[in-house]
């Protein structure tokens, strides 16, 4: 639970009781490869805090296709924030794509925590800001560019998570086939 604290404490101070008390609002959860934290068409309930492994948030465009949004690693948070917020049905799945132990925070649990801790909005607004700048650069500087850029602008950025996703929600991720994806990583392997 280190992981959680020390993420909390770099957006502002904590004492021993607060520490304690945000240690007991949470729930361990473990998930297989595969499972769904939250679900489209569903209000989202909870907030993970990914401890170990890689959460992948997707959904379906009109065609059906399975689109890879974004991905999250350990030491960040995944929800719908709109949904959860807004109290409305989720357009968007987050599954687990490794074996993940989630850190997870319900809704009364976060309300229950403001309402104790002076500075949990505070905290939880800067994580929030961070999250959302984060979530922008993403994905802007990808979309105008080529397969092949797009690739290895990935690989440069996101080293840890290149060699842990399948082959195909990378290639969803940077909006390629995966046998597109596979020839350009042939490609560069001969360069």
């Amino acid at each position: 639970m280190e992981n959680l604290i020390n993420y909390l404490l770099q957006f502002g101070n904590l004492n021993e009781q607060q520490i304690s008390l945000i240690k007991e609002s949470v729930e361990v959860v473990k998930m297989g490869k595969e499972e769904y934290f939250s679900e489209a068409g569903k209000i989202a309930q909870k907030v993970a805090f990914v401890n170990e492994g890689i959460l992948r948030v997707l959904y379906y465009n009109k065609e059906g296709e399975e689109i890879t949004r974004y991905f999250v690693e350990e030491n960040n948070f995944a929800v719908d924030l709109y949904s959860f917020h807004n109290r409305v049905p989720s357009s968007e799945y987050i599954q687990a794509i490794t074996k993940v132990e989630l850190y997870v925070f319900t809704l009364k649990s976060l309300q229950n925590l403001s309402n104790t801790i002076i500075v949990w909005e505070s905290i939880i607004n800067k994580i929030t800001s961070k999250a959302l700048i984060e979530k922008v650069n993403r994905v802007s500087p990808m979309l105008s560019e080529d397969a092949k850029t797009r690739y290895l602008e990935f690989f440069k950025r996101f080293p840890n998570l290149a060699n842990r996703i399948p082959l195909n929600y990378l290639a969803s991720y940077i909006g390629i086939t995966k046998h597109s994806l596979s020839r350009i990583r042939k490609e560069i392997s001969k360069e």
